[in-house]
């Protein structure tokens, strides 16, 4: 599923693309994906091919945040949080760091 949502970034020119490993971190995924695409527009249609991509893959939609305003866009793929980006939106908020610096729990 990794392989899936990072191809599907690539092909949508998504930017500065970072997966976190959260395993031993966290208990509600194994991964987390973030992206950044140039404007709200990019953001909105990056995750609703994304979704699709998911949906033909798992059988099922993946659940979404954020798709209306597209300043920043959680989806949540099972094992695997993407979250997309405006490029604004991401330095002010600094998820990955967040996370990367965090260490092992368990």
């Amino acid at each position: 599923m990794l392989a899936l949502v990072l191809a599907a970034l690539d092909d949508d020119k998504a930017e500065d693309v970072v997966a976190i490993p959260l395993a031993g971190k966290s208990s509600f995924a194994d991964h987390m994906v973030v992206a950044s695409g140039r404007s709200s527009r990019q953001v909105s249609a990056m995750s609703e091919k994304l979704m699709d991509r998911v949906k033909e893959k798992i059988g099922q939609t993946p659940r979404a945040e954020g798709r209306e305003t597209g300043d920043w866009v959680l989806i949540d793929c099972g094992d695997i949080i993407v979250h997309l980006f405006r490029p604004e939106v991401r330095e002010f908020y600094q998820l990955e760091k967040m996370w990367q610096d965090l260490p092992a729990t368990r």
